[in-house]
């Protein structure tokens, strides 16, 4: 298998586990002045990309036994994502209201409180990573919300010794309360992530004034392998443990709206490593050493799936097929 080829990926190179919330996005409708129901939050979001990527994915995830909770886990079981980990929960389904500004970009309300997603209890944890994981990723509200919120950190402090850590904070202002306490959390989860995404946006609310060059080089200080700020249309900026810096250019595209268009971007990232062999424990070396042609491919490869689903309405990622025509 080409190292640097867009093949699709196989079951030999494992599982990608991924953890946290699943929920319902309420996106405008094409006309007219209502919403519709579409499946979304943004751990099954990289679910779902890295299924369409052929990727086995594995969501850990409580779904409500309800309407709305039925209706997101056909959704991931009709895109591939494995559930046989996920958590049939008593709670209801948590629902996001979602914006769509002239720009394309999405801003969001939440109806969250007691429900599904951040119940989590040890117990429903053990043995989620049973099985050839390679690598979990999680972030935005599952790390930040009580109860569930410690649970799902304690996991990932205990799988970092075994597999790849991917990590995205996802800041949601709304609900993270301040942005010093969250940072404080961020750093936390620095510590033991390999792989980490955040957006230009969640830079300005965490540490605003501070630029993605600072960035990239305080948070690749604190552990990470690589980091990678995303840009929006002007591209992204990113490094490694190795020193390589770079920045890559943005993809043109007519934007319908930016829904999904990061977890798009951390599943497309993990895809490629992936394919690449390099997740693992046993890859970790090979990670942190990786090269700069290749370090380049693996950024182009997403923002290339992130602006496919830039041009699309709602969270709908691309195919493997998608993104090798693209």
């Amino acid at each position: 298998m080409s190292r640097r080829g867009l093949t699709i990926s196989t079951a030999e190179n494992g599982i990608i586990a991924v953890a946290g919330e699943a929920l319902v996005d309420m996106v405008p409708a094409p006309v007219g002045d209502y919403f519709e129901a579409a499946p979304g939050g943004s751990p099954a979001n990289v679910a779902v990309a890295l299924a369409r990527l052929g990727v086995p994915a594995r969501l850990l995830a409580r779904i409500a036994d309800d309407m709305l909770g039925r209706r997101i886990r056909e959704h991931l079981t009709r895109n591939g994502v494995q559930l046989d980990h996920a958590v049939t929960a008593t709670e209801q389904t948590s629902l996001a209201m979602v914006a769509v500004g002239p720009d394309g970009g999405a801003s969001y309300d939440f109806r969250v409180t007691g429900t599904a997603d951040w119940q989590w209890t040890p117990d429903e944890l053990e043995g989620a990573l049973d099985g050839p994981v390679v690598a979990l990723h999680s972030g935005s509200l599952a790390l930040t919300t009580p109860p569930g919120a410690a649970v799902l950190r304690d996991l990932i402090a205990r799988a970092a010794a075994s597999v790849t850590i991917s990590y995205d904070p996802n800041c949601r202002p709304l609900l993270m309360g301040e942005p010093a306490r969250v940072l404080e959390g961020v750093h936390e989860l620095l510590a033991v992530a390999d792989v980490v995404k955040v957006s230009a946006e969640d830079l300005e609310w965490l540490l605003p004034g501070r630029s993605p060059e600072e960035l990239v080089d305080d948070w690749l200080a604190r552990g990470p392998a690589i980091v990678a700020v995303t840009l929006g249309g002007d591209g992204v900026l990113a490094g490694t443990a190795s020193g390589i810096r770079t920045r890559r250019p943005g993809v043109p595209v007519t934007v319908v709206d930016t829904v999904g268009a990061g977890d798009t971007f951390s599943a497309a990232l993990l895809a490629g490593l992936h394919r690449r062999g390099l997740l693992g424990a046993a890859a970790r070396p090979a990670l942190r050493a990786v090269d700069a042609e290749t370090f380049d491919a693996l950024l182009d490869e997403a923002a290339r799936a992130a602006a496919i689903t830039c041009s699309r309405r709602g969270a709908d990622p691309p195919t493997a097929a998608d993104l090798a025509r693209a």
